[in-house]
């Protein structure tokens, strides 16, 4: 008996060691398995951190390089603007193909009309000299072509009543343009010599009704014939006979002999004038795309400048805004800079 109940202690007690064993195994597999999931979890959370601050970095660094690609894509856009609207060409260059500057300054501008008419003499600038008796024509002294002076001889005459010889002096000074006198002859009421100063000519002006009330006596006007410019005044305005118009005449100099009467002329009556504060030749008028400027010339570079303009005359036009006072800009052969500014932007596209 004493054999069972030490079997049954031995069992009892190998029970118990084993439950023991087995509440511990599975106390440290629940422990060991914990710590690994809250070890996988605190991983797993750390690789979701990870994982968003790469994204956010992704995030961050693609709004970056918008930003840049933006900022560059505004400096291209803008050194491309810069270059459609300026170029460099040196001092030497530019004076080899022409261009040249003038300053932005006040200009008096003149608005005018435009007539047409003819160059003549005065009336006391033609002479046909005729004897005074009729009588034998002893010598002639001057002939066409010839210049003479008031008073100079021309021609002497034997009057055939007296038999006496008196002479024929010239009554004007000019030039002789025709010539009826030769020894021997004998004169009667033909005319013998005509004379002509050109030193001053006349223009004559058809001034139609249209056109009547803006001329007058004084006016400045500028005439343009046999490729001359000229200024002058108008002296008269009179009646035409038997024309649908009236005649402005202005007179002035020509000593050079460069003009004859007959030619065509070309006149611009200034009917009004005003100083302009700002102005610029026309001739540096230039236009890029839809706006209208000039090239402004800076440290050998030369830019285009958009102006507002207003009124004008032949030469010059008037600047509202766009340009100061002294600023150089391109005067003559504006168009060869913006040639080089198209053909750079033509490069630059291709």
């Amino acid at each position: 008996m004493s054999n069972k109940v030490l079997l049954n202690e031995n069992l009892t007690m190998k029970n118990i060691l084993l439950y023991t064993s087995l509440v511990i195994g599975l106390a440290t597999n629940s422990l060991a398995y914990a710590k690994e999931e809250h070890h996988d979890e605190h991983h797993h959370k750390e690789q979701h951190e990870t994982e968003k601050r790469g994204v956010q970095k992704n995030v961050d660094a693609m709004e970056y390089s918008d930003e840049k690609h933006e900022e560059h894509h505004n400096d291209e856009s803008e050194q491309g603007h810069d270059e459609e609207l300026a170029t460099r060409i040196s001092d030497e260059m530019a004076k080899q193909v022409g261009i040249v500057t003038s300053e932005v300054s006040s200009k008096i501008l003149n608005q005018a009309i435009v007539s047409y008419g003819n160059l003549t003499t005065g009336p006391d600038q033609l002479s046909h000299v005729r004897a005074r008796y009729s009588g034998l024509i002893k010598s002639v002294k001057a002939t066409i072509g010839d210049q003479v002076k008031k008073g100079d001889l021309l021609a002497k005459i034997e009057s055939n009543e007296s038999l006496k010889s008196y002479h024929i002096l010239a009554p004007i000074t000019g030039t002789v343009i025709q010539r009826h006198a030769n020894i021997g002859e004998v004169t009667l009421d033909e005319v013998l010599f005509s004379i002509a100063n050109y030193d001053g000519l006349w223009a004559e002006f058809r001034i139609y009704p249209s056109l009547q009330a803006s001329v007058a006596q004084g006016q400045k006007v500028y005439m343009s014939v046999n490729d001359q410019m000229i200024s002058s005044t108008i002296k008269h305005v009179i009646p035409a006979l038997n024309k649908p118009y009236q005649i402005a005449r202005a007179k002035f100099n020509n000593s050079s002999r460069m003009l004859s009467p007959g030619m065509l002329v070309e006149g611009k009556v200034v009917t009004s004038q005003f100083k302009a504060k700002l102005a610029v030749e026309k001739t540096a008028i230039q236009t890029m795309g839809e706006q209208v400027g000039v090239f402004v010339k800076d440290n050998g570079k030369y830019t285009f400048a958009p102006i507002v303009p207003g009124r004008s005359d032949d030469n010059f036009i008037e600047v509202l805004s766009g340009l100061s006072a002294n600023q150089k800009y391109v005067s003559v052969n504006s168009y060869l800079i913006k040639a080089d500014i198209e053909k750079s932007e033509a490069e630059h596209e291709h």
